[in-house]
Parts: C-alpha cells; sequence; structure tokens
C-alpha cells in the first residue's frame, strides 16, 4: 500500500487542505464573533452555506459517477481558492455578507470534493487494506486539525485575521496543483466512459441501501456523532466563555484531535476481535457520555477528560462506517452514493447546528449537553434494540473487513 503515489498525493492533499481549513475555521469563528453577537445568528450564517452545498449534492453524485474522480477534486479545488477572495474582501470591508458568499462556494466545493476522494479511495488500496487506509486518512485530517487550530491561534496573536486567509490560499492553491499529479485509470477499473449515468437523482441508490441491512444501520446511527459535531464549534466558544479562558480552546482541540488519533490507530486491532456493529453502537454510547460530561463545563478537567473521551469513540466510528460504506456498496454507485449520505449528513448538521445555536440561547450550554446526552444514548439504544428485533447483527462480519 505504502508504494502506491496515489495514496501518498491523497494523504499529503488531505494534511494540505486540513491546514488550510482549519486555520479559516480559525478566522471564521474569531470574525463572527467580532461581528455576530448571538450563537444562533452564527448558526444561521454557517447553515446558508450548507444549503448552497447540498443543493448541489445531487450533480455532484452523477458527476462523480459518470467522470473522473481527478477531474471532480480538481474542479472542487478551483471553487475553493476562489472563494477566499471573497473572505479577504469581508475583511477588508467588515461586511457579513462576503463572509455568506465565502461560505457559500467553500460548501459547493466540499459537495463535490468529499464524495469524489471516498469513491476513489477504493480505488488506489486493496479491499484489504481499506480500514486501515480510511484510519490513517482519518488521523492526518486530525493532525491537519491540530496543527492548523495551534498555528491559526497562534497567528491571530501576533498577525492581522487576513493572514489566516491568505495562509488557506497558499495551502489550496498547493492542493490544487498536487491534485494534478494523479494517476487512477477508472476506464479500465469500472468501465465508466460505457456506463451511462441517468439524470434520476438518488433513486437508485434507495435500494441498494434497503438491501444491505449494515449500510443502512450506518447511515441512520451516524445521527449520534452529528449532535455533538453539528455544534462543535459553538460549544468550544462557550466552554471559552464559562471558564473566562481562551487557552481552554486549544486545549480542547487537541485533547479532542489527540484521542482520535489514537482512536483511528487502534481501530484496526479492535476490528479484528470485534463485530463492527460492537465498534459502531459502542463508540456511540460513548459518545453519549461525552455529552452528559459536559453538564460540568465550568470543569476544566471534566471538559478535556469529556473530548479526549468523544475524539476517541469517532476515532473508531468514522473509519469503520466509511469501511462499510466502501466495501459493501457497488464501486459504480459510489459516487451517488457517498455524495448522497454528504447531503443527508449536511441536512443532519444544519438542524443539529440551527438547534444548538438555539438552545445555547435559550438555555446554556450544560443543559443543552445534558438534553444531547440523553438523547444520544437513547437512540443508540433504540438502535440496538431495532437491529437485534430484525436480526441482521453481526451477519456480514465476514463480507465487510
Amino acid at each position: 500500500m505504502w508504494r502506491n503515489r496515489n495514496i501518498w498525493i491523497l494523504l499529503t492533499g488531505e494534511f494540505i487542505a486540513g491546514l488550510g481549513l482549519w486555520l479559516g475555521l480559525i478566522g471564521d469563528l474569531q470574525f463572527m464573533q467580532e461581528k455576530v453577537p448571538s450563537d444562533f445568528l452564527k448558526s444561521l450564517l454557517i447553515t446558508i452555506g450548507l444549503i448552497a452545498g447540498l443543493a448541489f449534492g445531487p450533480y455532484a453524485g452523477r458527476l462523480t459517477d459518470r467522470s473522473s474522480k481527478k477531474y471532480v477534486m480538481l474542479i472542487a479545488g478551483l471553487i475553493r481558492i476562489i472563494s477566499v477572495v471573497f473572505m479577504l474582501i469581508a475583511i477588508s470591508t467588515g461586511a457579513i455578507w462576503w463572509m455568506v458568499v465565502f461560505l457559500i462556494l467553500l460548501q459547493i466545493s466540499a459537495a463535490f470534493y468529499f464524495p469524489a476522494l471516498q469513491a476513489a479511495l477504493p480505488l488506489v488500496a486493496d479491499e484489504k487494506d481499506l480500514l486501515q487506509l480510511n484510519g490513517i486518512h482519518m488521523n492526518v485530517s486530525t493532525l491537519s486539525r491540530i496543527i492548523g487550530t495551534a498555528l491559526g491561534g497562534f497567528l491571530l496573536v501576533v498577525l492581522p485575521l487576513s493572514f489566516l486567509y491568505i495562509g488557506s490560499l497558499v495551502t489550496y492553491v498547493g492542493l490544487f496543483i498536487l491534485t494534478f499529479f494523479l494517476d487512477i485509470n477508472e476506464n479500465r477499473d469500472l468501465n465508466l466512459v460505457k456506463q451511462p449515468i441517468e439524470k434520476t437523482g438518488f433513486k437508485q441508490v434507495f435500494p441498494i441501501i434497503n438491501s444491505v441491512p449494515i449500510v443502512l444501520m450506518t447511515l441512520l446511527i451516524t445521527i449520534v456523532p452529528t449532535l455533538f459535531l453539528g455544534g462543535f464549534n459553538l460549544m468550544v466558544i462557550n466552554i471559552s466563555e464559562i471558564q473566562d479562558s481562551t487557552a481552554i480552546k486549544g486545549w480542547v482541540y487537541a485533547a479532542e484531535g489527540i484521542s482520535f488519533m489514537i482512536g483511528a490507530i487502534l481501530i484496526r486491532k479492535i476490528n479484528n476481535k470485534l463485530s463492527p456493529y460492537v465498534v459502531l453502537f459502542g463508540s456511540s454510547f460513548m459518545i453519549g457520555i461525552s455529552q452528559l460530561l459536559l453538564y460540568f463545563a465550568a470543569n476544566p478537567l471534566i471538559t478535556v477528560i469529556a473530548f479526549l473521551l468523544f475524539g476517541y469513540s469517532v476515532g473508531s466510528f468514522f473509519p469503520t462506517a466509511a469501511t462499510i460504506f466502501q466495501t459493501q456498496v457497488p464501486k459504480h454507485y459510489h459516487g451517488r452514493f457517498f455524495s448522497f449520505r454528504n447531503m443527508l449528513d449536511r441536512v443532519t448538521y444544519q438542524i443539529v447546528l440551527l438547534l444548538s445555536g438555539f438552545l445555547l440561547d435559550l438555555i446554556g450550554l450544560q443543559f443543552m449537553c445534558l438534553v444531547f446526552g440523553i438523547l444520544s444514548i437513547i437512540m443508540t439504544a433504540s438502535f440496538y434494540a431495532k437491529n437485534k428485533q430484525i436480526g441482521t447483527a453481526f451477519e456480514q462480519r465476514q463480507n465487510i473487513f
């Protein structure tokens, strides 16, 4: 696997893009903190971008299935580069609406990039290496997040806000150039040229999902980590305000990122001993516990422990879920499936984001986390009970990893 140049390009590109993304995100939070007083209004602004990405989802899926993944990633990269220009305009003018344009273009780019990336991974690695590759890929993403957030926080202290986005622009240009060196012979492997894709949206994907119980169950249980992730950045801001500490932001991001990497590193050994269902349900339950711990968000130690637990849980959860999707869904449906999954994640994320902003204004962080924690545990128990009832638990283990 490590002799494959395409894998190195994809992993290096993920690291470069991640640095730019998280430098920009730190800048987004700072810009909104200065210009937008309400958490609910912050969530509305982010939601506008998500809706734009959602609108492009069906087309992105069809394009990914009938075109080169490299071509789709290049399109996404170009849109991403253009988006940063509008954020620089927002900073220079102080107008929040230019930031909205930036967020819209960034989410449109993501609507194309991530389905193409997920569909490309099974094409550059053997199926037996996919779980390990997914774990490594997510670790690279997490490492870029740790470095990007730490670097972003440092640069905010010593440089103007616009320099963060200039740094993002440089990394995005680097990724765009690197993508040109990908060499995936998709026409040979998938015969894409001879397989026209009807413009039927996701109609052909739904029977695939319904026919493979583990795919359907994995899609449903992904709601649980989204309950935490949807309001993640808003929660970090509120924790910082509750503890009256800017340093806790760095500690929280670092704790979650490092424990995520540990979970993703250990997941191969865990899945050799346990069913993927056990990993998914166990991780989902621990996510609920981590949310409950944030009821004590005024305590820095408990806060860090909560994010350590959450990071480890999602570090186990997402590589397992990604491998299930890549191996159980036929490859010639990957573009549309991952685009559908991306849209589903965005809808759920959007709802959670708005709900988080509303609840933070209404009842505060601690009671919101109490509600979300209880809800996560109830959903996990319900999905587990339903899974046992229909008798699908563990049946497909031998075909997955």
